[in-house]
């Protein structure tokens, strides 16, 4: 008896010594799941006793408040600036733990080959959500459509063009369906990662692309985000680690054929871009 006692006992110590990995479970909001890219994740995590889980999110409203809930541990699907107006707006108390790519915004047209091309009066979507309109608004400007007031700043909207000499109709509405509205309006501005869902080649569709290379780009690299508290931990600093390794690099570079980049930024440069966010 007593010797089954201890095998009894040895197995549930074997049982629970091994179910241990359990602990280290991942949970990651993601929206929009890049299979290539994350099962690479996945399999550097697991040699780290790591077990990564995606859950998928069908718009951006969502993961942040999953996260600051506590039901999923990570979350990879914004830049610092929604990040920073979203944990505004809603009292968060989460921050970005490192940054994965800066996918650039574009112009999509089914009517115009050329920016140039637009014509008085036409239309042009955008997204309505606060730092994404302003993202558009500014890639407009860019492109020489409009001139914005030079207070503008990171949530701008229309009531800040002080200069529209086409006369175009600005037509604020939700992110996701920016492309859906593409053959009532003459041109829509479109998220890098909604026009990847909607099918478009997110480097050669666009009319007109976001520069990568702009300072004022920063703020619109997307990161990985944890609750405040948790920020620290060793396996979510992990998995920024396994997201900044050259295959993944690669892997993003060749699913988005060249369409996002991999940005690398040091603790202190991601303090940097919170701080002019806020």
């Amino acid at each position: 008896m007593r010797k089954l006692i201890w095998v009894v006992l040895s197995v549930v110590v074997f049982l629970a010594a091994c179910g241990g990995k359990d602990d280290k479970t991942v949970k990651i909001g993601v929206t929009g799941e890049d299979k290539t890219v994350w099962n690479i994740i996945k399999e550097k995590a697991a040699k780290d006793g790591i077990k990564v889980e995606l859950v998928e999110f069908q718009d951006y409203t969502i993961p942040n408040n999953a996260l600051n809930e506590g039901e999923i541990d990570l979350n990879a699907f914004q830049h610092f600036a929604f990040l920073e107006e979203f944990k505004k707006a809603h009292h968060l108390d989460i921050t970005p733990i490192g940054t994965t790519v800066f996918a650039p915004m574009g112009i999509y047209s089914e009517k115009i080959k050329d920016i140039k091309e637009l014509k008085k009066g036409d239309t042009v979507a955008i997204p309505n959500d606060p730092t994404n309109q302003a993202r558009a608004l500014r890639l407009l400007e860019t492109a020489g459509i409009i001139k914005l007031n030079d207070d503008f700043g990171l949530l701008g909207d229309p009531s800040k063009i002080k200069e529209n000499k086409l006369d175009i109709k600005i037509k604020a509405i939700d992110a996701q369906q920016t492309p859906r509205v593409l053959p009532d309006v003459a041109a829509s501005i479109i998220n890098n990662g909604v026009a990847g869902k909607a099918g478009f080649d997110t480097k050669n569709d666009p009319i007109y692309l976001e520069s990568a290379d702009a300072e004022n780009a920063k703020p619109y690299i997307n990161v990985i985000a944890a609750k405040t508290e948790n920020k620290d931990k060793a396996e979510y600093k992990k998995i920024v680690e396994y997201y900044q390794t050259p295959e993944v690099a690669e892997a993003i570079k060749k699913n988005s054929n060249g369409g996002e980049v991999v940005h690398k930024l040091t603790a202190d440069e991601i303090k940097e871009v919170e701080e002019s966010v806020k």
